[in-house]
């Protein structure tokens, strides 16, 4: 449960992005000056090839440098870094976070049930999620709206379970999210939550959710079975 994360922003650098999404950057390459996007910003020549450099340097942008200009496409990393911006500003006006997430049951390849029995993450799953969880994990494959739509949880606020290390290895830290997973027949289990490890964004099509009882038990669940999966903020 690790991973690489890159170099972090600010919102000066933000407002760049935006205005290069908003002139096409996330569909495809757009060509643009430091001298015209420094009058966007209101900011001089130099700000603005600095703004452009450092979200080059933190992967949100890629360049390629011309005699007149530059081209300039927003990268995956540039279109999540703007949704946690999206996401933040809706809470603002829309109120508390929540997110649906539809899918169907597939089985996982078993690592979820390894993980969880270490002693490192099952201490802090009785602690914060106030439960030990079944060994095993409840695995959904999301539709294509909920993986896009997916993103609405980075701006959620999750628990915490920190990473650890024994004689053999170190392990990364994880993010959970209250969960209510719900049958297409209306049966609800409400003691649950998604696990991932921590990371800036979700990438796969694949969610994992742990309670304290076995999922596929409790809720009559098979392979192929359609759930809906109501996550919430932590508390």
């Amino acid at each position: 449960m690790s991973t690489t994360q890159p170099r972090a922003v600010g919102y000066d650098e933000l407002a760049a992005l935006k205005l290069l999404a908003l002139d096409g950057g996330l569909e495809g390459e757009v060509k643009i000056s430091c001298s015209a996007l420094a009058e966007r910003l209101d900011a001089s020549n130099q700000t603005a090839s600095r703004r452009l450099q450092g979200l080059d340097e933190a992967g949100l942008v890629e360049r390629e440098m011309v005699s007149d200009g530059q081209w300039v496409s927003v990268t995956e990393d540039g279109e999540w870094a703007l949704k946690r911006e999206y996401e933040d500003y809706r809470r603002i006006f829309e109120g508390p976070a929540g997110v649906d997430l539809t899918g169907t049951v597939t089985s996982g390849m078993g690592e979820g049930r390894h993980y969880i029995s270490l002693s490192g993450y099952m201490a802090q799953f009785e602690d914060r999620l106030g439960y030990e969880p079944f060994l095993g994990t409840l695995n959904v494959e999301l539709t294509d709206e909920s993986v896009r739509a997916r993103s609405a949880m980075e701006a959620m606020e999750p628990v915490a379970i920190d990473g650890w290390e024994d004689d053999e290895r170190t392990y990364g830290p994880a993010v959970c999210y209250p969960a209510v997973v719900e049958t297409r027949d209306g049966e609800t289990y409400e003691q649950a939550h998604t696990i991932a490890p921590e990371r800036t964004h979700h990438e796969d099509d694949q969610l994992e959710i742990i309670a304290p009882d076995k999922l596929r038990e409790e809720l009559g669940l098979d392979d192929g079975d359609h759930v809906t999966v109501h996550i919430e903020e932590g508390p």
